[in-house]
């Protein structure tokens, strides 16, 4: 008999509409009906239980993680399903992600009943997120804008915008997309406005080292233009040692065989930025991502990140 996989993902509707299509895929590379290839398995995260402070206060990416990669490394879950920007860049002892889905649209969304773009917005307007990166862009474009946190899953977000807790939002147009709300957003906002953050609108599938099988199924559904962008993506977010408390953003474009990459790093504030690009050959990636973060972390100095 052919293997039924346990898929381990967070609870909310975005993670599970992704669980989903994880199952969809494997049961198609294994020519079997969805309910014979695969079970999804909802793990609670410490991410989704806080609310109420902001993700930088608690303890960053790995919040959205430790859980399920526990269950993982224990064999109560076969593979787990996750949202790449979410991911820390050092993984567990003998876990692996070595997958990923074709990547979505990687841009943010600006969302508003008050304005069309962001530059539109009135001044002193609210912009509500949870995001330092997104905070930061905000406040280096718009200084006179105050920036309010705001936590939630995409409904929560949506209906609090709805209830005007704040003028305008910013949201991952990927996520928009895979559940059906792109018209919610009022415009999306183009990578040299508004850059994305790292691995943004890719899901990646992680599983253990040692599992043969799954590494066998699982390289029959990878994209591999995607996994080269998000790894010279994650190189640079390791050199920086990226997490939610660093305002770091980065886009990695492939064309034929050559690959560009944009790259910014912001004070919180807004009030500094340092932005620098790198093209070579698409499987140089990683070392073109090492690069640049080894310029930034240079350019930037020491205490560039102080009082984050």
């Amino acid at each position: 008999m052919q293997r039924r996989y346990r898929i381990g993902t967070r609870g909310s509707k975005l993670a599970l509409i992704q669980a989903n299509e994880v199952a969809r895929r494997i049961a198609q590379a294994q020519h079997l009906s969805v309910e014979h290839a695969a079970e999804i398995v909802v793990i609670s995260t410490e991410g989704d239980r806080v609310q109420d402070r902001a993700l930088s206060e608690i303890g960053g990416k790995g919040l959205f993680t430790q859980e399920i990669e526990e269950q993982l490394a224990d064999a109560r879950i076969d593979i787990a399903v996750h949202s790449m920007k979410d991911m820390p860049t050092q993984l567990p002892d003998g876990l692996i992600i070595d997958c990923l889905l074709e990547r979505a649209d990687p841009r943010d969304a600006f969302l508003s009943s008050k304005a069309a773009t962001l530059g539109a917005l009135p001044q002193g307007a609210i912009v509500g997120t949870s995001s330092l990166r997104r905070a930061a862009q905000v406040r280096a474009l718009r200084p006179d804008i105050r920036v309010v946190p705001f936590r939630g899953n995409v409904d929560t977000r949506l209906r609090k915008l709805a209830e005007g807790v704040a003028d305008a939002t910013l949201l991952a147009m990927a996520g928009l997309i895979r559940m059906g709300f792109q018209d919610k957003a009022t415009a999306p906002l183009s990578p040299e406005d508004m850059l994305p953050a790292v691995a943004q609108g890719a899901i990646g599938i992680e599983r253990r080292a040692g599992d043969d099988e799954a590494a066998h199924l699982l390289a029959k559904i990878h994209h591999r233009e995607t996994g080269l962008r998000v790894a010279a993506e994650r190189a640079l977010l390791a050199v920086l040692d990226g997490s939610c408390r660093t305002p770091i953003a980065a886009l990695a474009e492939i064309s034929g065989e050559r690959l560009h990459l944009r790259a910014m790093i912001l004070t919180p504030d807004g009030s500094e930025v340092l932005e620098t690009t790198r093209e070579g050959l698409a499987t140089d990636g990683i070392a073109l991502g090492r690069d640049a973060g080894l310029e930034l972390k240079s350019r930037a100095g020491p205490h560039f990140f102080d009082g984050v």
